[in-house]
């Protein structure tokens, strides 16, 4: 079957003899009707293999010295095939194509690569755009719900470009130590934190874990009034991770409960400050899965006068292991929370984690330092040394 072959049952198969058959013709004659309708799907047929890659591929074997026998379509003896076997023939003729075109590796377009690989992805422009998201929407903070589908998708494919190992380990990689700050997350920030990883893992039903996930929106709320500064968190090559998580309230923040004269209902420039550190042991599972144990809970750096002395001397830090021995003792059903947290993506300047309900959490790297903050320099005067110190620097102007 030759390419002019192909032309002829081409020509041969399109003829109708009257080439403007009306409606009405067809509607009384049903011998014409069932030819036309016949004759017109085998030249569609015809024109659709024509355009796949099956006939292209064999063109290019005809071009080579090769000839078109596997678009056998008919015979000397068969000049004209019925309509189905012109059909069938055609199928067969195409999927024979296309197997060779896969045994010989290349793509359907002809290509030495296949155009199924999907290219590679550029991490440094995925990170660029994932950070932007986050400085736009105070580390997800204030993200609508089209950003969160957002962050979502950027996340993933950075997890799938560089995927962890579930080998076990015993020790931390060093690539992980050093301190990172948290840049997103697609729920509370402080639900980064051991002491509340421990907390959802005390959930045991899913109907606890809602009630719980309700709980830490309700409580965010209720310190509406409380801006959350940076969160980080410490990891040491030893198996030590801290928790900092920096806030600030304001200490005044209705004047007129005070001065019932004035209307204004602002407060001062005056706020409380601390940093609520939790700390746990990392005990790794693999390289991607550690566990956490909850040790203490300390508030750092407070500038809150005569109460920062007693929260520096650790009196009334808590001491979770110690709340674990005694509930422990007592309740028969209780167990130690030991919540996992997985790593899902990390390289030298970005870190993702997931928890047990797979919440995202981003963070970027800061240093290679293992040392928590040192939050002794923080002054315990609520702030108002460096405000009167402000004041006088931009306007009185007094120096002595």
């Amino acid at each position: 079957f030759t390419p002019s072959g192909a032309l002829a049952a081409i020509c041969n198969h399109s003829k109708i003899r009257d080439s403007r058959i009306s409606r009405s013709a067809t509607d009384f004659d049903p011998d014409l009707a069932t030819m036309v309708s016949t004759r017109t799907r085998t030249l569609y047929t015809l024109i659709s293999f024509a355009s796949t890659d099956a006939f292209v591929g064999s063109l290019h074997r005809c071009g080579r010295g090769g000839s078109l026998s596997n678009v056998d379509v008919g015979s000397t003896s068969d000049p004209y095939p019925t309509s189905d076997e012109f059909q069938r023939r055609l199928l067969e003729a195409q999927l024979d194509n296309r197997s060779s075109i896969e045994d010989n590796g290349s793509g359907v377009n002809g290509d030495d690569e296949p155009t199924a690989n999907a290219a590679p992805i550029d991490i440094q422009a995925v990170q660029n755009s994932l950070l932007r998201v986050c400085a736009g929407t105070d580390r997800g903070q204030c993200a609508k719900a089209e950003q969160h589908d957002e962050m979502s998708r950027m996340v993933s494919k950075l997890e799938g470009v560089a995927p962890m190992s579930d080998d076990p380990v015993s020790s931390i990689p060093p690539s992980l130590a050093g301190t990172w700050e948290l840049v997103y997350s697609n729920v509370q920030l402080f639900r980064s934190s051991p002491f509340f990883l421990a907390g959802r893992e005390t959930c045991k039903t899913e109907d606890e874990a809602k009630q719980y996930a309700w709980f830490c929106d309700m409580h965010r709320a209720a310190l509406a009034i409380s801006t959350i500064g940076v969160v980080r968190q410490v990891i040491s090559s030893s198996g030590k991770l801290v928790n900092e998580f920096e806030v600030k309230v304001g200490s005044i923040p209705f004047l007129s409960d005070f001065v019932p004269f004035l209307t204004y209902s602002g407060g001062l420039p005056v706020t409380v400050d601390g940093a609520i550190v939790s700390t746990a042991d990392i005990t790794p599972i693999t390289s991607s899965e550690w566990e956490l144990y909850m040790d203490t809970v300390e508030i750092k750096g407070s500038n809150v006068p005569f109460l920062r002395d007693l929260l520096d001397s650790g009196n009334i830090a808590l001491k979770s292991r110690a709340l674990s021995d005694l509930l422990e003792q007592n309740i028969d059903s209780y167990e130690r929370p030991r919540p996992k947290l997985r790593t899902t993506y990390f390289d030298d300047s970005m870190r993702i984690c997931r928890d047990k309900d797979d919440n995202v959490f981003v963070y970027a790297r800061v240093s290679e330092s293992e040392d928590p903050t040192n939050y002794e320099d923080v002054m315990a005067d609520l702030g108002i040394g460096s405000l009167l110190e402000n004041f006088n620097d931009s306007v009185a102007k007094i120096y002595l």
